[in-house]
C-alpha cells in the first residue's frame, strides 16, 4: 500500500497534474450543480481532452470531476429542491427544509464537507483493499477473466434503471459493437461493411459522447424553458460547517463506510447507498433531531455516503476490470485509451500508475473540502445560467472534443449516430450504461473465451473445472435466472393490470 503511494506521488506532484485536478474539482462541482448533467456528463465531455494528456494528469482530472460532480448535486437539491444528480435525491429530505428555515449556508457547507470526508474514507479503504484484491486476482487465468467480464455485464444490467431484460439487451448491443473491427486472432475484418474507417471499430469516446452528452441535450431541447432563471438564495463563504460536522462524527464515519461498501458492489450506486445511509441515521438518531424537518445529520448521512461510493466503485474497477457504475466505466475506458488495462496486471507491472491514481483521488477530496467551501457563492450563481447558453456550450465542447481525437469527420458521424441511438433507447426505457460496459468488456470477454478454449483439453469444461472460475460462473447463472424470473413476473404483472382494465372499459 505504502509502496504504491511512494511510487505514484512523484507523478502526481507536478504542476500539470495538480492544476488539472483542481480544475477538475471546480468543473465537477459546476456540472453537478446543473440539474440533468452530473459527474458522468463531465467525464464524457473531458474525455477527448484527457486522451492527449499524460496518464496521471488525465486520470487526476477525470477522477476530480467524478468527485466534484458527485458532491455538486446537493447544492441544487438544497437551494431549489431539484437534485443536480440522482445521488443527491436523498439530500432533499433534510437539505431543502434547512434552506427553508434560513440555514441554506449551513446545509450547503455540511453537504460539501461531508462529501469530501466521506470520499476520503472511501479512498483509504480503496487504498487498503485494492492491493489485496489485486493480489488474489493474480491467480486468474483466461477462464476467470471471461467469467468476471460476464459478471460485470450481468451485474450492471440487472441493477440498471427499468427492466433487467432491457439492461441485458443493452449490454448485448455493447458486446456486438465490441466485435466491429479487426479480429485479434485472425486479423480479418468483421462487420466493417467495406468501410476501412471501421477497421478499429467505432471510437469509444465518440460513442460515449454521443450516447450520453448528445442524447441528454436532445432531451433538454425537447423540454424547452430555454430562458428560465430560477430564484436562488445568495450564499457567502463560511467554514462554520466544519464545526457543525464535528457534532456528527459517528454518523459521518458510519455513512461513509456504508457508501464505500455499496460502491464496491458493481451497479449498486450512490443513490442506493445514500438512502440506506439516511434510513440508518434516522433510525439511530434521537427523536429531538427531527429527521425530515431540516436535521443536520440527514445531510451529513446522505452526502458522506454518496461520495464514499466513489472510492468503493473504484475498487472493482481498478482491481478486476469490472466498473462499479457508469462513471467508473468511462474512467476505465479512459485508462484503456491511455494504454493501461485495469486489473491485477496493472498493479504488477504499473504500480506507479495505480499509486498516482490513488494519490489523485485522495488529494481530490482534500481540494474538494477547501475549494468547495471557498467557491460556494459561485456555484449558487451557476444555477442562474439559462439553458439557452448551456446547451450550445455542451454541443460545442462535444463536437470539438470528438473531432480532436483523430481529426476525423467520421468520428463526428459516429457521435451523432449514437446521440440518436441514446435518445431512442432512453425514450424506450433502455439504460445506457450496460451498452458502454458491454462495449468496454466485450474485447475481454471474447478474447479470454477463445483463449480458454484454445488451452482447454475438454472444451467448455475448463470453465467449471477450475474452482474460482466455477464459483464465478455459478454467480453468473444465478444472475441470469434472476433476470429471467424478474422479467416473467413483470410481464405477468402487466398482463394482470391489462385484464383488470379491460372490464372497466
Amino acid at each position: 500500500m505504502f509502496d504504491l503511494l511512494r511510487e505514484g506521488l512523484p507523478l502526481f506532484l507536478v504542476p500539470q497534474a495538480l492544476v488539472l485536478t483542481m480544475l477538475g474539482i471546480v468543473a465537477g462541482l459546476v456540472i453537478g450543480v446543473l440539474p440533468g448533467l452530473g459527474p458522468l456528463m463531465g467525464i464524457v465531455l473531458m474525455l477527448p481532452i484527457a486522451f492527449h494528456l499524460p496518464p496521471i494528469a488525465a486520470m487526476g482530472m477525470l477522477i476530480a470531476i467524478y468527485i466534484g460532480g458527485s458532491a455538486g448535486g446537493s447544492i441544487s437539491a438544497i437551494l431549489l429542491r431539484i437534485p443536480g444528480t440522482p445521488l443527491a435525491a436523498a439530500t432533499l429530505c433534510d437539505g431543502f427544509p434547512m434552506a427553508q428555515k434560513g440555514r441554506a449556508q449551513d446545509a450547503v457547507g455540511l453537504a460539501v464537507a461531508a462529501s469530501a470526508i466521506g470520499g476520503l474514507v472511501g479512498g483509504l479503504i480503496l487504498l487498503f483493499f485494492s492491493p489485496l484484491l489485486a493480489k488474489f486476482a493474480l491467480r486468474f487465468a483466461p477462464p476467470e477473466y471471461f467469467a468476471m467480464a460476464l459478471l460485470g455485464i450481468l451485474t450492471i444490467a440487472i441493477v440498471s434503471e427499468g427492466s433487467a431484460l432491457k439492461g441485458l439487451l443493452a449490454g448485448a448491443l455493447g458486446l456486438t459493437l465490441a466485435m466491429v473491427g479487426t479480429d485479434e486472432f485472425t486479423n480479418a475484418y468483421r462487420f466493417t461493411f467495406g468501410n476501412f474507417k471501421l477497421s478499429s471499430g467505432p471510437h469509444i469516446v465518440a460513442v460515449v459522447v454521443g450516447l450520453f452528452a448528445l442524447s441528454e441535450m436532445f432531451f433538454q431541447i425537447e423540454a424547452a424553458g430555454f430562458l428560465a432563471r430560477p430564484n436562488v438564495q445568495r450564499l457567502r463563504i463560511s467554514f462554520r460547517a466544519l464545526r457543525l460536522l464535528g457534532h456528527h462524527k459517528f454518523n459521518l464515519a458510519r455513512s461513509a463506510l456504508i457508501g464505500t461498501f455499496f460502491g464496491a458492489i458493481p451497479g449498486a450506486g450512490g443513490d442506493v447507498s445514500a438512502f440506506i445511509s439516511y434510513a440508518t441515521a434516522k433510525k439511530l438518531a434521537h427523536p429531538n433531531e427531527k429527521y425530515g424537518e431540516g436535521a443536520e445529520g440527514g445531510v451529513v448521512a446522505t452526502e458522506a455516503a454518496n461520495n464514499g461510493t466513489c472510492g468503493g466503485a473504484l475498487i472493482p474497477t481498478l482491481t478486476l476490470g469490472i466498473p462499479g457504475d457508469a462513471s467508473t466505466a468511462v474512467l476505465m475506458g479512459a485508462l484503456i485509451l491511455l494504454g493501461f488495462f485495469p486489473g491485477p496486471e496493472l498493479f504488477r507491472y504499473h504500480p506507479e500508475i495505480v499509486g498516482g491514481i490513488f494519490v489523485a483521488y485522495l488529494m481530490g477530496n482534500v481540494i474538494l473540502l477547501v475549494v468547495g467551501i471557498l467557491l460556494v457563492p459561485l456555484f449558487a450563481e451557476v444555477l442562474r445560467v439559462p439553458k439557452a447558453w448551456l446547451i450550445p456550450a455542451v454541443l460545442l465542447f462535444s463536437t470539438l472534443g470528438t473531432y480532436a481525437l483523430q481529426s476525423s469527420t467520421f468520428d463526428l458521424w459516429v457521435m451523432l449516430t449514437f446521440g440518436v441511438v441514446g435518445y431512442v433507447m432512453r425514450r424506450a426505457g433502455f439504460p445506457l450504461a450496460p451498452l458502454i460496459i458491454g462495449m468496454i468488456l466485450g474485447g475481454v470477454l471474447e478474447s479470454n473465451f477463445r483463449r480458454s478454449l484454445l488451452i482447454s483439453r475438454d472444451g467448455p469444461m475448463i470453465f467449471i473445472e477450475r474452482p474460482i472460475s466455477a464459483a464465478i460462473i455459478t454467480i453468473d447463472v444465478i444472475l441470469l435466472i434472476v433476470i429471467v424470473v424478474s422479467t416473467i413476473r413483470s410481464s405477468r404483472k402487466r398482463g394482470s393490470v391489462r385484464t383488470e382494465e379491460e372490464p372497466a372499459r
